[in-house]
């Protein structure tokens, strides 16, 4: 899995043909990698404000609004490929648009 974390708020500053720019490149990414027969899964998620932490303590649900803690980045998409190597998953994360101002976690799923 490719966790995508940038500033949620650079996106929010961005102007309409950027962000468009953006999301062209974020197309052709799933493209490619559709077409390599590597594509899984991927989405975009809401800004943080959507957010909402469940916690349960003492056999008690605990519901807040908002993310789970304050951080500079923020994880705002993911894609799930299937890669052949660790090679390759860290090849198409650099390829990510959020790569460039943000971070892409690399992460191995669980295999059942």
């Amino acid at each position: 899995m490719l966790a995508i974390y940038s500033d949620e708020t650079d996106l929010a500053a961005m102007t309409d043909e950027d962000r468009g720019a953006m999301y062209a490149e974020y197309a052709t990414f799933a493209e490619d990698m559709g077409r390599r027969g590597m594509m899984i899964d991927g989405a975009e998620l809401r800004p943080t404000a959507a957010a909402t932490t469940v916690r349960v303590r003492d056999g008690r649900a605990l519901v807040t609004d908002g993310p789970f803690a304050e951080t500079k980045e923020q994880l705002g998409g993911y894609f799930v490929l299937d890669c052949e190597s660790i090679d390759d998953a860290i090849e198409a994360a650099g390829r990510i648009p959020s790569a460039r101002n943000g971070s892409i976690e690399v992460r191995p799923l669980v295999e059942r």
